[in-house]
Formats: structure tokens, C-alpha cells, sequence
């Protein structure tokens, strides 16, 4: 399985750094939560990795082929837009192309790849039923499960749980953590920080474009870390559930 390594990688905006000389070596088999405020950089760090943007530093994935990286990481961006009326089971399709040659049909491996996603995304017999069509969630777990589809090593997904509904925000997260186990590297931009602390074995905090902690949830989500970082006052607690992390007011 490959990981992801990541080495003083700097992303400017004319003068102003909005990654800042970020280093992380992210392992197969972490799933790694990525979180901070709105604007901290989670988005533009996750494209400079996989090399959609200009960058300075080196990432292990952006200095892989187009084709090669294709194979290596799926990518899920934030904008979940669906352009084409075509049905769900041709558009999780999609996330087999990496895998095949110029004019070569699917085979019983991608069919069987197109039916586990759909069975982890809950989306069984919504195969033939137009993509368009959906609700904006639905829409959203179809996008996953073409992510999931693509069966790369590395998965990148950029808020992948933000308007799917708590049931299914849970289910998710599950299925991220359960990849991770198979020995996958699954990386997730976050604003739940409960469902990070729950699920997530490493989390990555950006404040202003920098890597400010880098750890564990339990080490990462302290009562000062969140008054720093997020303006944040929360209720923490362990229990046999798993941490419990709930903002309870604003610290100014």
C-alpha cells in the first residue's frame, strides 16, 4: 500500500502563503483527519498534494505521472456538481477508468468494484435511476462511492460528509475508518470535530496555512488547541461510545 509524504510544501496567493512549509509523512492504514477553521488551507494543501496547483515542496503523490497518480489516490473536492443525466451505476463507473485502457470494456472485477461501493454507500438499487435526479445527499454518497470505486490506495476527499444527514455522516466515517483498516490511507478535510475525534486515528491541524498539531485525537483536541485554534469553548469527555467533542461556545 503507498502513503502520502508531504515535505515544506508552500502554497502562495501573490505574496501571502496560504500553506505555509507543511511536512507530514501520512502512513497506509491511518485514516487522518484534517481540520481547522474556514480559510486555514485544508482545501489548497489537498490539491498541492495531489498536484492540481502550483506549488513549493515536494509531495510523493504531485511527482507521480498523471496515470499513476490516477491509480494511486482517489480525489472527492468539495464541489459535488453532477453535470451529466446519466444513471448511478454509470457515474460510479467512472471511478474504474483509471484502471482501464483506451477502449476497454469493464470486467467482472470493475462490476464487482461498482457493487461494493453502491452496498457501502447504501445506494443498493439505486443503479439504474438518473444521477440528477437525486436529492443533493444522495447526489453526494453516489460521488463517494464513485471515489470508493476507483479502489486506489489513497483516498483524499475534502469535507466528504458536509449535507448528508447524521445516519449517514456516521456510516461514512465508518466505511472511511474501515478502509484505513484494510490498509488503506484514507485523508478527510473536516469540520465535525466529534466525528474526527471518534473516527480519525491522526488528526492534522491548519491555523493560517500552518501545521500547528499533528497527533492523535486525544493528544490534538485539548481545551487550549480549540480556544486557539477554533475560538472554541467544548465539552470533552471519554466514553465507551468513544470521545465526545461538542462545541459549546464561543471564546473571543
Amino acid at each position: 500500500m503507498t502513503g502520502l509524504i508531504l515535505s515544506h510544501l508552500s502554497v502562495h496567493r501573490g505574496p501571502c502563503p496560504v500553506v505555509d512549509d507543511v511536512s507530514a509523512d501520512l502512513r497506509p492504514g491511518e485514516f487522518v483527519g484534517l481540520i481547522g477553521p474556514n480559510g486555514a488551507g485544508k482545501t489548497t494543501l489537498m490539491r498541492a498534494a495531489l498536484g492540481l496547483i502550483r506549488h513549493k515542496g515536494t509531495s510523493s503523490l504531485a511527482r507521480l505521472s498523471a496515470a499513476d497518480r490516477a491509480r494511486t489516490a482517489a480525489w472527492l473536492p468539495q464541489m459535488r456538481e453532477i453535470a451529466w443525466p446519466v444513471s448511478v451505476e454509470t457515474l460510479v463507473g467512472l471511478g474504474r477508468t483509471p484502471h482501464l485502457r483506451p477502449g476497454q470494456r469493464m470486467g467482472a472485477a470493475d462490476r464487482a468494484a461498482i457493487a461494493d461501493a453502491l452496498g457501502r454507500m447504501d445506494l443498493a438499487g439505486f443503479e439504474h435511476r438518473r444521477a440528477t435526479a437525486l436529492s443533493g445527499g444522495e447526489q453526494a454518497r453516489v460521488l463517494i462511492a464513485r471515489a470508493v470505486a476507483q479502489e486506489a490506495p489513497v483516498l483524499i476527499a475534502d469535507e466528504p460528509i458536509a449535507g448528508l444527514d447524521p445516519a449517514h455522516q456516521i456510516t461514512t466515517m465508518r466505511l472511511f475508518a474501515g478502509l484505513a483498516a484494510e490498509g488503506r490511507l484514507v485523508v478527510a478535510a473536516l469540520h465535525d470535530l466529534g466525528l474526527a475525534a471518534r473516527f480519525c486515528t491522526r488528526l492534522l491541524v491548519l491555523h493560517r496555512g500552518r501545521l500547528e498539531e499533528d497527533g492523535p485525537p486525544g493528544e490534538v483536541l485539548t481545551a487550549p488547541t480549540l480556544a486557539r485554534v477554533f475560538g472554541l469553548r467544548a465539552y470533552l469527555a471519554d466514553t465507551p461510545e468513544g470521545p465526545i467533542v461538542q462545541p459549546v461556545e464561543v471564546v473571543t
